[in-house]
């Protein structure tokens, strides 16, 4: 639906009917072509002084506060860790194609840098990594479609939506694992990749970083699983019997409901001199099946905050 301020804006242009024209009478490469002009006409109109304003104003484009160098340091650490796990290391294009979170996801595309040439800029890693294993399994390049495959990146996102609150920027690293397969039966996908995930969880937080204590949380969620209550009660009892000193809790009815996760969301909790945080979020996604239109694919994603967790360690909040 036409928002209000683009309804009035084609009002005062004299020009109702453009977004229409756009979007319907227009081929992709007509649109790309028509949109490269407007740029790059708008650019050649730009002085020196304009782009240096423009620079500071765009609170998109200033470069990160925490020093390269030691953030560099630990993101080769975290991803040789992941490695070790059996978590493959990629390095992800900063842009994806348009609508690569909006389409499988329910994510608002207004909340995404949308660029040219069907595009947009990165905002979520495990949309992009969905897609690659898609292309892979499509084109035969996994020896079987049943080869369970594992993917891990640590890669710097951006978000249009303001976000308050300390530490929080408008483009930050986020550390991302994925694991996709298919269903066997008897939730086998799902307890062996979810005890992949906390296992890295487990190696990376109380090996690595050396926090005080983990703790997970399983979200029940509607959609997906004829009962989530019976897949998430499955899942535990699977990894704690192999890890017998993991905390994990089942929150059968949670306060929020969202459609972004199918059966169980999971939250990472950490604890540092005496302080909780919530630094990790994941659970299984219906992506790998949309894309390739298929309800025997499955996937779990995790996604944890890598800028995020070196402020913490460096004692900013």
């Amino acid at each position: 639906m036409q928002s209000a301020i683009v309804t009035k804006i084609l009002q005062r242009i004299g020009q109702p009917d453009l977004v229409r024209i756009l979007t319907e009478d227009l081929t992709g490469t007509e649109l790309n072509t028509i949109l490269l002009e407007v740029f790059s006409d708008r650019s050649s109109k730009l002085s020196a002084s304009k782009l240096l304003n423009h620079y500071q104003s765009n609170r998109f484009v200033k470069p990160s506060d925490l020093p390269p160098l030691e953030l560099k340091r630990m993101e080769v650490d975290v991803l040789e860790l992941f490695n070790r796990l059996s978590f493959e290391p990629i390095e992800l294009s900063p842009v994806s194609v348009l609508g690569s979170c909006s389409v499988v996801a329910t994510a608002d595309q207004n909340k995404i840098l949308s660029a040219l040439r069907g595009t947009e800029v990165l905002a979520d890693a495990t949309n992009s990594l969905a897609l690659h294993i898609c292309d892979l399994k499509q084109n035969k390049s996994l020896s079987s479609r049943a080869d369970r495959i594992s993917f891990s990146t640590i890669q710097r996102h951006i978000r249009t939506q303001q976000i308050t609150g300390k530490g929080f920027t408008p483009h930050f690293k986020i550390g991302c694992l994925v694991t996709a397969g298919v269903d066997t039966g008897s939730f086998s996908f799902e307890k062996e990749a979810l005890l992949q995930h906390i296992e890295a969880m487990k190696e990376l937080y109380i090996n690595y970083y050396k926090v005080d204590g983990i703790g997970f949380r399983f979200l029940c969620r509607k959609k997906g699983y004829d009962s989530s209550e019976r897949l998430a009660e499955q899942v535990k009892e699977f990894v704690v019997g192999k890890h017998p000193e993991l905390s994990i809790d089942i929150i059968k009815t949670p306060e929020k409901e969202i459609d972004y996760y199918r059966g169980i969301q999971y939250k990472v909790d950490i604890h540092i001199k005496g302080r909780t945080y919530e630094i990790g979020d994941g659970g299984f996604v219906d992506w790998t099946q949309q894309l390739l239109q298929n309800k025997k694919e499955r996937m779990l994603s995790t996604g944890i905050g890598f800028d995020f967790m070196y402020r913490i360690m460096r004692g900013d909040l």
